[in-house]
């Protein structure tokens, strides 16, 4: 066994020692069970209703006995009745500083277990949270996820305040952000502090170093088209169909195994894309336009308000369209679209 895996088992065993040194402190076996069902200690939570028809008693019967049981298990901890939950907490705190002092439930459990870590593992550190004095817990609902915190740098209700207060500056930036330039809106000592808190919103999302609303595709694409986007806009150049599969498949996106023609299908069907070459794609939004190449020379001419030269329309053209030159010039000879001035010269016919 190595040092690191050893160091991971000692934490394993502090954090097992600690739960169950607190549940001496409760002593029916009734009230044990309710803590026990309640938190998942021993893999799902469960809930009032649940617990109450397993022990044939109400479910505001079962809110009261938790509520009892926490406050005894809080004012033991504040009085150091549980010897055990000194060194637990020690290990979180210590885990929670090098994390930005706050963090995901499942990160900090899997930092402290050494891997990805069960649901009991995860909710056996959350109880011991519950009622630690110097942790915080941020319970899980639509807003943010379940997250511990270091006590001293905020309670439930502060921390919440921050998560709100980094969505708006996203939200009011309309467009997605990187930390440091989080960092210079924001009075924070160090911009991992930032990304912790950002961490626990569910209304955020973060892609390739930068941070955006999570309803935004750029930082959180949810299809095919979306993350075809992302790899265009990422890339800052027009890129072939099989290019952008094979960006996709080496990329951190979730569901990634996606199929060269899947995404060919998609090239086709968005308007964002735009074809100038052979299987070539580019985003609209660079100025390229869709349509053939004499509807790219036409438009060319009806912008100016002269006759151009054949080297003027072929420079502009390729700007929009990755072709031979050769073929731009077998579309000039197209004498019912296109008008020969001079030699040299042409003009919409």
């Amino acid at each position: 066994m190595g040092v690191k895996e050893k160091y991971m088992d000692q934490n394993a065993e502090i954090l097992k020692k600690a739960i169950s040194g607190s549940l001496k402190i409760v002593e029916q076996d009734r009230e044990k069970e309710i803590i026990s069902r309640r938190f998942g200690l021993k893999g799902s939570k469960e809930t009032l209703e649940q617990i109450g028809e397993t022990l044939s008693i109400t479910r505001e019967r079962v809110r009261q006995l938790e509520k009892a049981i926490l406050i005894r298990l809080q004012i033991s901890a504040e009085d150091n009745q549980i010897p055990e939950l000194a060194q637990a907490e020690k290990i979180l705190v210590r885990n929670l500083t090098e994390m930005g002092r706050v963090a995901k439930l499942d990160a900090l459990a899997a930092k402290v277990y050494g891997k990805t870590a069960s649901a009991a593992e995860q909710n056996g550190i959350y109880f011991i949270a519950t009622f630690a004095k110097n942790l915080t817990v941020i319970e899980e609902n639509d807003r943010y996820y379940s997250a511990i915190g270091i006590a001293e740098y905020g309670d439930t209700a502060v921390i919440r305040s921050k998560v709100d207060e980094i969505v708006s500056v996203i939200s009011k930036n309309k467009a997605p952000i990187t930390l440091e330039e989080l960092d210079s809106k924001l009075d924070y000592e160090h911009p991992d502090h930032i990304k912790a808190i950002a961490s626990i919103s569910k209304s955020l999302a973060t892609l390739g170093g930068v941070w955006g609303l999570a309803k935004w595709p750029s930082v959180n694409p949810k299809n095919i088209r979306d993350k075809i986007y992302v790899i265009l806009e990422s890339k800052k150049e027009p890129m072939h169909f099989s290019e952008i599969a094979k960006e996709i498949k080496e990329s951190n996106f979730k569901r990634k195994n996606v199929t060269v023609q899947a995404i060919h299908n998609e090239l086709i069907k968005d308007p964002r894309f735009v074809l100038i070459g052979r299987g070539i794609y580019a985003l609209d939004s660079w100025g390229y336009k869709k349509g053939t190449i004499s509807d790219i020379i036409t438009s060319i001419l009806e912008k100016s308000d002269k006759p151009l030269s054949k080297e003027e329309i072929v420079k502009q053209v390729l700007k929009t369209r990755k072709v031979k030159e050769t073929t731009i010039l077998l579309n000039l000879q197209n004498k019912k679209l296109f008008k020969k001035i001079d030699k040299n010269s042409y003009t919409k016919a």
